[in-house]
């Protein structure tokens, strides 16, 4: 991707920004984008992902687990959603239930099977015009892993695999975590008995770092990429770009260094494979994380954090800016609509547009629908909206499982309630399982017990009703029929590509309108973010038709609604 070969799409999107109009009752046409050509691109930049936590997904072998075979089971529902690609969290072998530190390099996690059987799941979603891409941890590992215990005895050349010193660094020095104000060495530097020295480990004493400037483990990386890229992988989506070198207090995120290494593994990975995807997690504000493009060397993409925020704050006043391996400013310019400036902040970077990708949520968040306040009916509804938010804006979408159904979770706090299983029916265990407990609740999985939350929580969703993909497939105005909607639009029409100009306008207090129009092609988005019907007659344009809008009755909008229109 060239960033000049958008100029004429970023001066197009640039011109349609407009300030809010709290009471505007007429609309500004948005200038249009720049011509289709603009549309070409790989194959990622129109793509819509789908986030599987595979622990959570579907199981067949009856252990309570999530499973490769699950998954390949349940392709043809990925498919009707309409999803083309898939984001698998880690899936290699790892003593933690989510992964993240890996204890071998190539082999899979045996609670989800075989490699033959994560192979066949690789076959089977190509066959489907589905690819997969893993989540790839390059910036530390287990402290259980191979290479981490003969370093701590000292062996060579595992010695220098890990960023040790002897002293544990004095407070005010600076060294605390890399994402936060803070001033606690011990958060990140840990004693080896058996070495005698600390350790850093940026996210915990069980996943120490790697030196990523010994030649050994670079080369080492680069050699795990290529062994999962010849098993048909599409790419992988990078844990914590922002952290993998450190040179010090002042130094432990986004150094020049940092984006070098992202460089030279890119150029590896497309000398395995041209078409080969890597995109980062650097849980940042967007002229940071703009600096992982590379000046299109780097990264393929990079996630838009931000936008999910935008999103979410439009239906929720209070909801925060927290960033749990990340920072966040949340500033607002008040000049603009807060998703207009989004955009603007994406286009004012020093990466491409086609660089950025939308989400809402994903693992290490809060789930969108335990976020939003209200009654089940009206969290759904509210759903439907932050979806309709998220897929106006240009970009690769992300979607995290069960995000399609207003799945939500019992509490805050462990990650584990983020994560739980797929609600697919109303029988035994939601469906996802035939065994009696689920790996949630299998106490075994965690070295923090838990109440017994999960029986409790799931009667609860089922006896609701609705809940489930079962009963959403069966609702015409469903948020799974939305969200299948979306996702066939996205494909089908051209100005929800990329290239198509993006305006967002308040025709009056709590209406949101957002349109994308390229080449006389055009969709309207008409939102009603508030508690009370609203008249939206100024919102309708005799060369549009509603393409959705099951609430919409003689121009009037139902609390918390929503209308899209398109040309012909």
């Amino acid at each position: 991707m060239l960033k000049t070969s958008l100029t004429a799409l970023t001066l197009a999107l640039a011109l349609s920004a407009c300030k809010p109009a709290p009471q505007q009752t007429e609309t500004v046409a948005a200038p249009l984008a720049a011509s289709a050509a603009a549309e070409s691109g790989p194959w990622w930049q129109d793509a819509v992902f789908y986030q599987i936590w595979p622990r959570s997904f579907y199981d067949t072998s009856g252990d309570g687990h999530g499973d490769f075979n699950g998954m390949t089971a349940k392709l043809p529902y990925l498919q009707e959603l309409g999803i083309n690609a898939i984001w698998l969290t880690p899936m290699f072998e790892a003593p933690s239930y989510h992964g993240y530190d890996f204890t071998e390099f190539y082999q899979v996690e045996r609670d989800y099977g075989s490699m033959a059987e994560f192979e066949a799941f690789i076959q089977a979603a190509d066959a489907k015009g589905i690819k997969v891409i893993l989540d790839l941890v390059i910036n530390h590992i287990s402290r259980e892993h191979e290479w981490f215990q003969k370093s701590a005895e000292g062996i060579a050349p595992y010695k220098d695999y890990f960023v040790w010193r002897k002293d544990l660094p004095a407070k005010g020095e600076g060294w605390g975590h890399a994402w936060a104000d803070n001033d606690q060495p011990d958060a990140v530097w840990h004693f080896d008995e058996r070495r005698g020295e600390y350790y850093y480990a940026a996210f915990g004493a069980t996943q120490p770092d790697l030196n990523l400037e010994h030649p050994d483990v670079v080369a080492e990386m680069k050699k795990m990429a290529k062994f999962w890229l010849d098993k048909g992988v599409a790419g992988f989506r990078l844990d914590a770009v922002r952290f993998v070198m450190e040179s010090g207090p002042d130094g432990q995120a986004d150094l020049p260094a940092t984006i070098d290494y992202w460089r030279d593994f890119n150029a590896f990975v497309k000398s395995v494979n041209p078409e080969a995807y890597l995109v980062g997690e650097a849980w940042v504000d967007i002229p940071i994380a703009a600096k992982y493009w590379g000046n299109g060397e780097g990264l393929d993409q990079g996630f838009d954090f931000e936008v999910g925020y935008k999103i979410i704050g439009q239906l929720q006043q209070n909801a925060g800016n927290a960033a749990q391996f990340g920072t966040i400013s949340g500033t607002q310019s008040g000049e603009l609509h807060p998703l207009q400036e989004n955009l603007q902040r994406r286009l004012d970077s020093s990466a491409p547009l086609a660089f950025f990708t939308p989400f809402l949520t994903n693992h290490d968040q809060d789930r969108v629908a335990f976020q939003l306040s209200g009654d089940r009916a009206t969290v759904l509804q509210k759903s439907k909206l932050a979806a309709a938010m998220l897929f106006s804006s240009p970009g690769t979408k992300y979607l995290y499982y069960g995000e399609e159904i207003g799945l939500t979770q019992a509490q805050s706090g462990h990650d584990v309630y983020k994560r739980a299983p797929m609600l697919w029916n109303t029988e035994t265990q939601a469906g996802f399982t035939a065994a009696p407990l689920s790996w949630v609740e299998q106490k075994e999985q965690f070295t923090v017990q838990f109440a017994d939350w999960w029986p409790g929580f799931l009667q609860q969703q089922l006896s609701a009703g609705g809940n489930t993909v079962a009963e959403q497939q069966a609702q015409p105005d469903s948020l799974w029929r939305l969200y299948q909607f979306l996702i066939a639009q996205k494909k089908q029409r051209p100005e929800l590509k990329l290239a198509g100009s993006y305006q967002v306008t308040e025709p009056a207090a709590g209406l949101l309108q957002i349109d994308r129009e390229l080449n006389g092609s055009h969709t309207r988005f008409v939102l009603n973010l508030s508690e009370q019907p609203l008249d939206i007659s100024a919102t309708l344009d005799s060369k549009l038709n509603a393409s959705w809008g099951f609430d919409l009755n003689a121009s009037q909008l139902a609390p918390y609604g929503l209308v899209v229109l398109q040309s012909q």
